[in-house]
C-alpha cells in the first residue's frame, strides 16, 4: 500500500543494555523502512525516575515531557522489548507509567507495533501479550499482525558487528513496518483537545 504521505515512527526500546539483541534491532529499523517512512529513536526510559505521583506533583520530569511529545508528534510507534520473567522489563513499564500520567495521553490513538526479540524459542511471546494488555488500557491502536517474536536469535545477528544478519527476519520486520504504515494511514489523528 502506497502512503500519500511521509510518515514518521520512533522507537521505545524496553532495554538498556547498549549490546542487547533488541538494542540492535532497535537500531536496524530505519534502514529497513519502507520508501514513505523514516524512523527515529526516542531517549532511554533509563532516564526516567520511579515513578511516584510524590514526584509528579512537583512536576514531570523533562524526560517524560520530551518523549511524551516525540510520541504524539509522531504517526506511529514501534516498541522493541525483551521479556523478562514472562513479562515486560520493569523499566518499561515504568516507562508506560510516567507516560500514562500526561495529559493530553500521548499513546491514546496511537498506531502501535510490537517487536520482541528472545534467546528462547518463542521470541517473548509473553512479554508482547502483557504489553498489549497495557495498551488497551492506555487506548492505542496495537498492530495485530504481522507479529514480530524473534526467537532462537543468537543464530539470527553477528556476534563481532552487532548487527542483525538473518535476512528473512529482515524482510519480515520490513513487512511489519508497512503494515504499520497501512493502520496509520487508517487511523484519523487522535485529537484529545478536540471537544
Amino acid at each position: 500500500m502506497s502512503q500519500t504521505k511521509p510518515l514518521h515512527f520512533v522507537t521505545l526500546l524496553g532495554s538498556l543494555r547498549k549490546g542487547s539483541l533488541n538494542a540492535i534491532v532497535a537500531r536496524t529499523l530505519p534502514e529497513l523502512a519502507p520508501e514513505g517512512i523514516t524512523i527515529t529513536h526516542l531517549g532511554s526510559v533509563g532516564d526516567f525516575p520511579h515513578y511516584d505521583q510524590d514526584v509528579q506533583e512537583q512536576g514531570f520530569p523533562a524526560p517524560v515531557l520530551a518523549m511524551a511529545e516525540q510520541i504524539r508528534a509522531a504517526d506511529g510507534l514501534i516498541i522493541v522489548t525483551p521479556e523478562y520473567n514472562y513479562s515486560i522489563p520493569g523499566v518499561l513499564k515504568n516507562a508506560l507509567d510516567w507516560l500514562s500520567r500526561v495529559a493530553p495521553q500521548p499513546l491514546a490513538g496511537k498506531p502501535v507495533a510490537l517487536q520482541t526479540v528472545s534467546p528462547g524459542a518463542i521470541g517473548g511471546a509473553r512479554a508482547q501479550y502483557h504489553l498489549r494488555q497495557t495498551l488497551v488500557f492506555l487506548d492505542a491502536f496495537v498492530l495485530n499482525k504481522p507479529e514480530v517474536m524473534i526467537g532462537q536469535a543468537m543464530s539470527k545477528f553477528d556476534a563481532e558487528s552487532l548487527r542483525l544478519t538473518d535476512e528473512p527476519t529482515r524482510a519480515y520486520l520490513t513487512r511489519q513496518i508497512a503494515a504499520l504504515g497501512a493502520l496509520a494511514t487508517q487511523v484519523s489523528p487522535h485529537t484529545p483537545d478536540a471537544g
